[in-house]
């Protein structure tokens, strides 16, 4: 019998992300706090731009942002927020979406696997993702149940369970 796998990925929808950023927009736009501060909403490429007047504005408008994203199923950690920072009469926050897990993520992960998951599992990093595979379906769904209650700085979807 084949070697049965899935995969370790760490993926943000496109569009949910979209929905969370106009969700947020249209909010910011509506509220009676958020008028005549200058706050806005929007995608620059592939990051989310905060803008306000004042230091306390810009990270009201990220707790919009947050609630929204949380809202669509989109974990925070996935998020790679950065501080306010002053641009000219205005505070901003870059927000970027953070697509694949990086290699000191994925040693991690491998490594949670092999000292801790059941000795049949073996995890390979490919690219941006891992690879798990065992003979055992039982042993695979047990790696997922605990990697699924490690607290990591990534998140992690499991994709291809075959």
């Amino acid at each position: 019998m084949a070697d049965s796998t899935f995969d370790i990925v760490s993926k943000v929808d496109k569009m949910e992300a979209e929905n969370a950023v106009n969700q947020a927009r249209k909010e910011v736009e509506q509220r009676y706090d958020f008028k005549n501060v200058g706050a806005s909403v929007e995608w620059s490429g592939e990051k989310v731009l905060l803008k306000a007047a004042t230091d306390e504005r810009v990270k009201a408008v990220l707790e919009v942002v947050e609630s929204k994203f949380i809202k669509r199923g989109i974990t925070l950690r996935s998020l790679d927020t950065g501080e306010p920072y002053p641009s000219g009469k205005e505070f901003r926050i870059e927000i970027a979406l953070k697509n694949g897990i990086d290699s000191d993520n994925a040693k991690k992960v491998s490594k949670i696997i092999r000292d801790e998951a059941p000795k049949s599992v073996k995890s390979q990093i490919q690219g941006d993702e891992l690879r798990v595979s065992s003979k055992s379906r039982d042993d695979l769904q047990a790696t997922m149940a605990l990697l699924k209650s490690k607290d990591l700085d990534v998140a992690l979807q499991f994709v291809n369970f075959r």
